[in-house]
């Protein structure tokens, strides 16, 4: 999961504090703070510490990071297994360890006094479920603003057992005219990063197929929550 200079990575997680959230076509949100605004990946001395820092605990823990950013300026990038809370600190350190520029979606109470700050300078953007607004279609329209932008989107959105995903990703995806980078974390093999990029035809079942077969044998933190033979459309 390597970003270039200037790329931007959007990572939809910590409604529930570590769990990640879904997107769905039907579901809506309103974004309380949706900026590109300046981060600790925005910050020269910090982030090269924190490089050397993820590198070191990849090493130490004998993780391994894999593959090659896409050669495109704006993609959708899809996360999974989403099966631990570990998945995000992990995907985090691989963030680091690639040297992107991470931005992240966070259930807007996590963001009051006294982590507020914190979170944001992490590059945290509140949301709150409560009120109405289309996320697939903001989602849709900032990368059409756009000239590179990266979005990480866990598409079972739960790290309980999950039998359908969302298709959110699928959506915007299609919508923005990007193509799908197939990103993992590999528990058994201690391996994360990314894996072959699907251009969405709008034939989301076939679409779906060329992405299960990818993720066959991906094993997540607790395997038992996922199935790869059941990733396909979602159940409404």
């Amino acid at each position: 999961m390597r970003g270039k200079d200037g790329g931007t990575v959007l990572i939809f997680g910590f409604y529930n504090y570590f769990t990640f959230p879904s997107l769905d076509t039907g579901r809506r949100l309103q974004v309380v703070a949706f900026p590109m605004r300046r981060t600790v990946f925005d910050t020269p001395v910090v982030r090269q510490v924190l490089y050397f820092l993820a590198m070191f605990y990849l090493w130490v823990f004998r993780w391994k990071k894999e593959g090659r950013v896409p050669d495109v300026p704006k993609f959708v990038m899809i996360a999974a297994p989403h099966t631990s809370n570990w998945d995000l600190p992990l995907t985090l350190i691989l963030s680091l360890a690639f040297r992107m520029k991470v931005f992240w979606m966070g259930k807007h109470t996590i963001f009051r006094p006294p982590f507020g700050g914190f979170f944001r300078w992490l590059g945290g953007i509140p949301v709150d479920r409560r009120q109405a607004n289309d996320l697939v279609t903001q989602c849709i329209q900032t990368f059409q603003r756009s000239d590179r932008l990266i979005m990480i989107i866990p598409p079972e959105g739960t790290r309980s057992k999950v039998r359908y995903w969302k298709t959110g990703f699928y959506y915007i995806a299609h919508g923005a005219g990007v193509p799908i980078c197939l990103g993992y974390i590999d528990y058994r093999l201690k391996a994360g990063g990314l894996g072959p990029t699907v251009t969405t035809t709008g034939d989301i079942e076939a679409d779906m197929a060329q992405i299960r077969s990818f993720y066959a044998g991906v094993t997540g933190k607790n395997p038992h929550q996922w199935e790869e033979q059941a990733i396909g459309v979602t159940r409404k």
